[in-house]
């Protein structure tokens, strides 16, 4: 007997309060991204072992939207390396993951399978690792060059 599954709805409220949530975590570790095209390297250790650099970088500044480049460098050689484009609403207060890796314009729904292997909630899935990613670089992380 063959069992049909339910298919994936979008949750909507969670994927705008995540968006909305990360514009927050952006806006604390880079708050100048409106009025130039800023970078900044968080730096992430255990000890003093360096685990990795997150690395943000504005690619487009316009009055209402600003896209960053968020990567990570030094990572430790068996980890894949994550890069993500986002795009920052000022006027919606929210950002979403329009990049990851070299996929771009993610949709809201996947057929699964499929042939790029996406998951259903895949669009859900990256703008919460987004988050994630964030929140630990909010609370572990320092600056790489030293305050004078």
């Amino acid at each position: 007997m063959r069992q049909v599954r339910e298919r994936y709805r979008v949750d909507l409220r969670e994927l705008q309060a995540a968006c909305e949530v990360n514009y927050l975590r952006l806006m604390r570790l880079l708050p100048e991204m409106r009025e130039q095209a800023a970078t900044r390297r968080v730096a992430i250790s255990q000890g003093d072992r360096l685990l990795g650099v997150l690395v943000l970088a504005v690619t487009e500044c316009c009055p209402y939207t600003t896209t960053l480049r968020i990567s990570q460098e030094h990572c430790l050689p068996w980890l894949p390396v994550p890069s993500m484009e986002v795009r920052v609403y000022h006027d919606a207060r929210m950002a979403e993951v329009v990049g990851a890796q070299n996929a771009r314009r993610f949709r809201s729904i996947y057929a699964y399978p499929n042939a790029a292997m996406h998951q259903p909630d895949e669009k859900a899935q990256l703008n919460l690792f987004l988050g994630e990613w964030l929140s630990h670089c909010l609370a572990c992380g320092h600056e790489l060059e030293p305050v004078l």
